[in-house]
């Protein structure tokens, strides 16, 4: 059986669908846009590493409660992906927030996000 590199189109459709199902909470359908062994990079975690990791942070560890994600860009260079966007939410604690970030994301030939490393755009350092 032979593979071929998923499409810019496929993959821009796949990161909606992923921001989608963050907002709108589905927590296993967006686990399952992930490859079995993916990682996550996010600051202030660890590594998380595979499917179950993924489901633990989203159903216990994140701090937000709600949201929506704007995609303001995205660029696909190939497997590789760069998405730039904001954010609005509500935190667990109450807080709300209003951020601008960065996420880059490399897609596998299946077409599930092997890597996703979040940045962002807050006055921290």
């Amino acid at each position: 059986m032979t593979t071929s590199t998923p499409s810019a189109t496929q993959i821009t459709e796949k990161l909606h669908d992923y921001y989608t199902m963050v907002d709108s909470g589905d927590i296993d359908g967006l686990v399952n846009l992930f490859a079995p062994g993916a990682t996550y990079q996010r600051p202030g975690y660890d590594p998380i590493v595979g499917r179950r990791e993924l489901h633990s942070f989203y159903s216990s560890q994140r701090v937000i409660q709600s949201g929506h994600h704007t995609i303001v860009k995205i660029l696909v260079d190939a497997s590789d992906v760069a998405v730039e966007g904001e954010f609005e939410g509500r935190l667990k604690n109450g807080q709300t927030v209003e951020l601008r970030f960065a996420d880059f994301f490399r897609v596998d030939e299946e077409l599930f996000f092997d890597v996703r490393n979040t940045y962002f755009f807050s006055p921290l350092v």
